[in-house]
């Protein structure tokens, strides 16, 4: 059985957000010790209390606030509305039927993105291109349909490939505000989130503040 000292280690390095208040010095050790025995259920509190004093934080490899701020300054915040999630199965079928339907859509401009998945593919497209996309599929192949959803895109310069965090720190900014995320992609320059419409505008405050 690990020691006492590697699985507060380990728990604690399981948890960004404990990590990141320690990191900031703004952790109360007792009360750390405290949940970290709670959850763990170790009864010598004495022997977790020292552990979690001597969590060496700045071996911690992660992204720097920072940066990441800096870096959101640069950037900039687009929106859509009116979009759309198809979820479909797994098959090379599925890919080959929608392959002249996403062509269309690319060259009529509109927006077309397909995720694979490990189960399937995500596809995000405009409300209205829902029919021509699902037309092209047989009886069993859609798994399900989203609608009514908006789009925010955080686009940064294409040094945000090397600041790591970008995506993390969004994330965590969104979660604070009880914004759930129907879907996330970090590509090239742009961080996109796939929202509920009702949470749209929240979401942009968020981001926009995150963005100072």
């Amino acid at each position: 059985m690990p020691s006492i000292a590697r699985q507060v280690r380990d728990y604690i390095a399981g948890r960004p957000s404990i990590t990141d208040a320690i990191k900031m010095g703004i952790v109360n050790d007792s009360a750390l010790a405290r949940l970290v025995s709670k959850e763990l259920g170790i009864r010598k509190y004495d022997a977790v209390l020292a552990a979690c004093r001597r969590f060496p934080v700045e071996k911690m490899k992660g992204y720097r606030e920072d940066a990441v701020k800096r870096m959101l300054k640069k950037s900039r915040i687009e929106t859509r509305t009116k979009i759309a999630t198809i979820t479909v199965v797994q098959g090379v079928d599925v890919l080959q039927r929608l392959g002249d339907v996403v062509e269309e859509l690319l060259d009529e401009n509109k927006i077309c993105r397909l995720i694979q998945v490990s189960q399937g593919t995500v596809i995000i497209v405009d409300e209205g291109s829902v029919p021509r996309v699902t037309r092209k599929l047989r009886e069993g192949q859609v798994i399900s349909v989203g609608r009514d959803l908006v789009e925010i895109t955080a686009t940064s310069p294409e040094s945000v490939e090397e600041t790591p965090g970008l995506l993390a720190f969004l994330s965590g900014a969104l979660a604070s505000r009880g914004i759930n995320i129907v879907q996330a992609m970090s590509c090239y320059t742009d961080t996109i989130f796939i929202l509920e419409k009702e949470d749209m505008t929240g979401a942009i405050e968020v981001l926009t503040q995150s963005m100072r």
